[in-house]
């Protein structure tokens, strides 16, 4: 036993958690309207692992011997259901090929290093036997950054740092803290807040996702607003290559040159193995509260987040989701008792009243974190604000909702799979100036994409990150594709993909806000940086790795690999 926690083979989280619709009366009824699916029809849950097929382990002796008298026996691993999980991320490319067992290259060996020593003789022993070698965190990757090549003859070693998951030190007067890069989120805040601290970054996949993932993926959370992403939190770090290491020290700023920082930021393993980072720490605030808000249309909470933007506010959080998200969340309350059940419609009628259409209302929270004096100043700049663009305030009590909820989300893409829809989700950046014409044409492409299908699809967006120049806009759709076979629902898959993400191009936006290329949006990586940006990107890899030994296949398109 390695002691490290990980996720489900076939899907989101760990067992034992699961989304129902059961508790949510309108759910049903939405979903049956917008996709045409009957979520009380029986569903097919995912296979038994025993029902696998799974390719036999291809290490050879010295290799085994070389890993084993590293790390120990104990921690060098080719069970089957290890080397299993350790083949895909959770995109739902992942997850409808494991469902159907399709494992055309699966590790041949997953390792647990326990320190960075460690680490480096897994690092020379892989090179030196000119084999592949994947960084592992909490497996949480969308974008394909985790599946070994499926062509790929050599042997596959699949680096585990679930054992290096402590909070080392802690720098009080810089606020900075040295964390080993297999932290989950969860054990680095715990760790974290026992001393008064906290990094402040929640992304959706917080519970399953590490800080080496996240720099190596250049991740944002929900309070990036305040925190800012992790290519502002990571600060300094440490990267195992072949024969030596990466050491970039904590410093607030500095002019030595292009950035090395920067270039591990977003390198998803091809530029070595990261171990540990410093990064930028806060205290723990006296006081954090979420308020719901609601816009009579999407233009109005955009154009609200925008001027937030430009004022003396500084909110931790600024969202805003468009009239369809807004109703889908609507739909997955719970019934309400006694007042708050009475709430609702009456102020739905009151709204309406005033001449809202209440089908494009737009559901926004707000965060704020501070002394209850900065609460209040922030609280009245924004409400002022709120009231110029025409929303209302909902309340605390929604917001806290949210908070208490914002992780679950994932699990639904799983609930979906079972009863014969896919979901996914694709996000994107761009410049307050073309965020709306972005959102207009994303939905029509994802809309035309479904015609062309022949399928009833949804989609939906919301405003999650606002900086001075522009905001993420994040999408999310789901549809029933018209077969049962695996490998012809990834083609539907594709067809609605790679529509949405042709528009972020075709509309002066980024092939991916924060979930990285991978080999999902590395199509699109010339587009995005240019071909001569791109070459300065193949450069660096293969000047850093030039037998392809480290987590080959992501990041570049593959007309332009060596």
């Amino acid at each position: 036993m390695t002691g490290v926690k990980h996720q489900k083979w076939w899907g989101w989280g760990v067992e034992g958690i699961a989304f129902t619709h059961e508790d949510k009366p309108k759910l049903a009824p939405f979903v049956m309207e917008k996709i045409g699916i009957d979520l009380n029809a029986p569903g097919t849950p995912p296979p038994a692992f025993e029902d696998l097929k799974v390719p036999a382990s291809q290490l050879d002796d010295d290799l085994a011997a070389k890993l084993r008298d590293a790390l120990g026996e104990q921690y060098v691993n080719t069970d089957d259901l290890d080397r299993v999980v350790h083949t895909y991320g959770k995109g739902l490319v992942d997850l409808v090929r494991v469902r159907a067992g399709d494992l055309p290259r699966v590790p041949d060996v997953v390792v647990y290093p326990g320190d960075e020593d460690q680490v480096r003789q897994v690092v020379d022993a892989v090179v030196a036997a000119d084999g592949v070698l994947i960084p592992f965190g909490g497996g949480s990757n969308i974008s394909g950054s985790l599946t070994p090549p499926p062509a790929e003859q050599r042997v596959v070693v699949s680096l585990d740092l679930g054992r290096l998951n402590r909070v080392l030190e802690i720098d009080e007067a810089a606020g900075l803290a040295r964390v080993q890069a297999g932290a989950l989120g969860p054990d680095l805040e715990d760790q974290l807040n026992a001393r008064g601290w906290t990094m402040g970054h929640q992304p959706d996949s917080f519970k399953h996702s590490t800080l080496g993932g996240w720099i190596a993926t250049r991740s944002s959370g929900m309070q990036s607003d305040k925190y800012g992403d992790i290519s502002d939190i990571a600060r300094g770090m440490r990267v195992v290559l072949p024969g030596k290491v990466i050491a970039l020290r904590p410093l607030p700023s500095t002019s030595s040159g292009p950035s090395v920082r920067e270039m591990i930021l977003g390198s998803e393993g091809r530029l070595g193995v990261i171990t540990e980072a410093w990064v930028n720490v806060h205290r723990v605030p006296e006081n954090r509260e979420i308020i719901a808000y609601l816009f009579p249309t999407w233009a109005a909470g955009i154009a609200a987040m925008h001027e937030i933007s430009e004022s003396d506010a500084s909110p931790t959080v600024t969202r805003v989701s468009d009239a369809n998200e807004t109703a889908f969340s609507l739909s997955m309350q719970k019934p309400s008792k006694g007042l708050a059940a009475k709430a609702g419609p009456i102020l739905f009628n009151v709204l309406e009243r005033r001449g809202w259409d209440l089908s494009a209302a737009c559901l926004s929270y707000i965060g704020y974190e501070g002394a209850e004096s900065h609460l209040k100043h922030q609280k009245a700049i924004v409400g002022k604000i709120v009231k110029k663009h025409g929303g209302i305030k909902l309340g605390n009590g929604p917001g806290a909702l949210y908070d208490q909820k914002k992780f679950d989300t994932p699990y639904i893409r799983d609930f979906l799979l079972d009863i014969g829809a896919l979901g996914d989700v694709s996000e994107t950046a761009a410049p307050w100036s073309k965020l709306m014409n972005l959102y207009a044409n994303t939905i029509r492409a994802a809309t035309d994409a479904f015609d062309e299908l022949g399928v009833k699809g949804f989609a939906m967006c919301h405003l999650s990150h606002s900086y001075h120049s522009g905001a993420c806009l994040y999408f999310t759709f789901a549809f029933p594709p018209s077969t049962d076979v695996p490998a012809e629902q990834i083609e539907q898959y594709w067809v609605v993909k790679k529509a949405i993400q042709q528009s972020f191009i075709d509309n002066e936006a980024t092939i991916s806000h924060h979930h990285g290329v991978g080999t999902d949006h590395a199509h699109w990586l010339e587009d995005d940086i240019s071909p001569a940006g791109t070459d300065v990107m193949a450069g660096l890899l293969e000047s850093v790795d030039p037998g392809r030994n480290l987590n080959p296949g992501t990041l570049l398109p593959a007309h332009r690999e060596w």
